[in-house]
């Protein structure tokens, strides 16, 4: 009988916990010495020495002066886990295309561990910039694009993920209630399309649409600006249409799994 079956979490490695929160900082800093890591850390200089002697060995790291920064390896990770999400070419020419035609941010995003992840990112001429970028991750209940792909997922799967969110107020306008926001994953699937009104940046509008097969979510398409541009009818006409719009465009050519 293993842990999972009696109700225990399942055992961890802290070797490797320390070796990617390594990563991690490395990744926020750009760069550190073997001082600012065991600080930040909370572990001996030798324990954080081990585990950059082990990183650079398998190039994971490289040592530059004093300090250490991420190896281009990384890059050609993360190349290969992009291509790995349906078929990113379409996807990428369809963000681009839709930040030219508005001006504005656009973005494609998936679910991961319960909170929206960054695959593509393009910007228009007018766009407002944002912290988002492709890779990280922001709250799924407060992003149309989180909001995209849970109203359409099947009903166990959304009701798990629901279930672990934690519905923290971003903004005076951020659902907080789980009951609301089950509300407002209804009124999506209605409309065929999501809003974030103001919900994770105060000033911030976005719109988005799902990119689906039947039951199968692959992610959704957004665009965002300016509530002083992003108004209610614009939203809810020409603003959604494009998203959906180019939505129907990546499934038509993505070969879904």
């Amino acid at each position: 009988m293993t842990s999972q079956d009696i109700g225990e979490q399942p055992r961890t490695i802290r070797s490797v916990k320390i070796a990617l929160n390594i990563v991690d900082i490395l990744q926020r800093r750009d760069d550190a010495g073997v001082t600012e890591l065991a600080n930040e850390l909370g572990h001996s200089k030798s324990t954080v020495h081990s585990h950059l002697r082990t990183l650079e060995e398998r190039e994971m790291i490289v040592r530059e002066g004093d300090g250490y920064r991420l190896s281009l390896r990384i890059l050609d990770m993360a190349t290969h886990v992009r291509d790995q999400i349906g078929n990113y070419d379409v996807i990428e020419n369809e963000v681009e295309s839709l930040a030219a035609e508005t001006g504005e941010i656009a973005q494609f995003g998936i679910e991961e561990f319960g909170r929206v992840s960054y695959l593509c990112k393009a910007t228009g001429n007018r766009s407002v910039e944002t912290a988002s970028r492709v890779g990280t991750q922001q709250p799924i209940h407060s992003t149309s694009l989180g909001k995209s792909v849970l109203a359409y997922l099947p009903e166990e799967e959304r009701d798990a993920i629901v279930e672990g969110v934690d519905f923290v107020r971003m903004t005076p306008h951020t659902i907080t209630s789980r009951a609301d926001f089950l509300e407002e994953l209804e009124a999506v699937r209605e409309r065929g399309y999501a809003l974030d009104d103001e919900e994770n940046i105060e000033g911030l509008r976005c719109v988005a649409a799902p990119v689906r097969d039947g039951n199968e979510v692959l992610g959704a398409i957004s665009i965002s600006g300016p509530s002083s541009r992003f108004t209610k009818d614009r939203l809810h006409g020409e603003l959604s249409d494009h998203v959906q719009r180019a939505a129907n465009v990546i499934e038509l050519n993505t070969k879904f799994s």
